[in-house]
């Protein structure tokens, strides 16, 4: 990969890895430090990496390195409890209960829902990213989804 690949890709990934970790751990901050992590690791390895691969290749790292920070610190991802638009909009409504829901979901389950609805990933792309086969992803989605229309079906069981 060449200089100006490189910064290339910073331009076209650093928003979209942003908000998948962000969505993830919901801490601004540390989002931050992971996706200049996966940066910094790529500029590592930018002899190694072609351009056309550094797109799975950093929002696999990202995620790596995401796993490794909450292994370390033990951390539990937390919803925000502010719920900051007014409970009279059906739209906020919405969201707290989609952000319930998805708080519901095992941690493989709630990546590939991120990667596949929120970022519009493919199947194949999320395999990469996860080191996971294509059914396997789509495993998941199918039984988060499944999870996902249990829970807001009857939201009040498990809230």
């Amino acid at each position: 990969m060449e200089v100006f690949e490189y910064n290339r890709s910073v331009d076209a990934f650093s928003d979209p890895i942003f908000r998948y970790i962000l969505k993830q751990i919901r801490d601004e901050d540390l989002s931050k430090d992971i996706v200049q992590e996966s940066f910094i690791k790529l500029w590592e390895h930018v002899d190694q990496i072609e351009y056309a691969k550094a797109k799975s290749w950093l929002f696999k790292t990202a995620y790596r390195t995401m796993i490794d920070i909450i292994r370390k610190r033990k951390y539990e991802a937390k919803v925000d409890n502010i719920v900051q638009a007014s409970h009279s909009s059906s739209y906020s409504d919405l969201k707290y209960w989609l952000d319930k829901a998805m708080e519901t979901l095992p941690e493989i389950q709630r990546s590939v829902v991120l990667l596949r609805d929120y970022e519009g990933y493919s199947y194949e792309e999320i395999g990469e990213i996860l080191d996971l086969s294509e059914s396997q992803v789509k495993v998941y989605i199918y039984r988060a989804r499944v999870a996902l229309k249990k829970f807001i079906g009857n939201p009040y069981i498990l809230a």
